[in-house]
């Protein structure tokens, strides 16, 4: 069991939150190849339109001459990482860079990066705690940690959940594009019912949506299981998208808003340091 103190007022720093920290050899000193880096941010670039884009349009993001980023797109393209369409002069991702992200899945990194940090959050702050992902209209758990003295939660692992009522899914609806979360809930039908108090529309969504921007995190009491209350912040991937929701779950009744707003500060903390591991980031 880890013990950690923080004065009420204190900011939340590395030092008072102590996650485990991944075994991985660190080179001593950086290397510098400007073909692989420039490589990597092509398609890092690719990845994140949504649609085939020209090559200058890369060039001139990427900041290299047209001319190199024709030739590390020929050699992409050769290797499937990148497809041409020749008739609209355009690039897109490519299979091989399919096959990577389905690797990628297969490994389960989030569940491996996210279970230290889940658990030291439940350490700090003695209430449970999961982490879910979007899946279409509902959010999948992918791990759950149960504090000491704490009920059993519907959140266990594999368990889906509709997200417009859960903290975790709200939390990663906040992020997403207005059309993206249009297409998610077109109508009525989208909207699961569990109470009387349920979003069972696209404008009150919305709403809620802008109070969890606003606030800076996401909750909801009562909404999943009577007598108890969530809190959740998006844990985002190298370019911008919500890669996971981070929660934590407590009795409604013996929690009140200043403390709720605290556990959210736990939550942001522990977002940042999984959305830095994602990201591959050392600093």
């Amino acid at each position: 069991m880890r013990h950690f103190t923080r004065t009420k007022h204190e900011p939340a720093t590395s030092a008072q939150h102590p996650i485990p920290e991944p075994t991985m050899n660190q080179p001593t000193q950086p290397v510098s190849v400007p073909a692989a880096r420039s490589t990597l941010r092509i398609l890092t670039f690719l990845a994140t339109q949504r649609g085939p884009i020209p090559a200058a349009t890369i060039a001139q993001h990427i900041g290299i001459p047209r001319s190199t980023t024709y030739r590390l797109l020929g050699v992409l393209d050769e290797l499937g990482y990148v497809l041409h369409y020749p008739e609209s002069h355009r690039y897109g991702i490519g299979v091989a860079a399919f096959e990577l992200s389905s690797g990628y899945s297969r490994q389960e990194p989030l569940t491996r990066l996210g279970s230290p940090i889940i658990a030291a959050l439940v350490d700090k702050i003695g209430e449970s705690a999961q982490l879910a992902v979007l899946h279409g209209r509902d959010v999948l758990y992918l791990v759950e940690e149960r504090a000491p003295r704490r009920p059993t939660l519907v959140s266990d692992v594999g368990v889906r959940l509709p997200s417009h009522l859960t903290a975790s899914g709200r939390a990663l609806l906040a992020t997403l594009p207005p059309a993206q979360l249009k297409a998610l809930f077109p109508n009525k039908a989208a909207f699961t019912h569990r109470t009387d108090d349920d979003i069972t529309s696209f404008a009150a969504l919305t709403r809620v949506l802008d109070e969890v921007r606003e606030r800076g995190y996401a909750a909801e009491d009562g909404d999943v299981t009577p007598g108890m209350a969530s809190v959740a912040v998006a844990v985002r991937d190298h370019a911008g998208w919500p890669a996971a929701g981070i929660a934590v779950t407590f009795f409604a009744e013996s929690v009140t808003d200043q403390r709720r707003a605290e556990l959210a500060d736990e939550v942001q903390f522990y977002a940042a340091e999984l959305s830095r591991r994602i990201r591959g980031r050392s600093d």
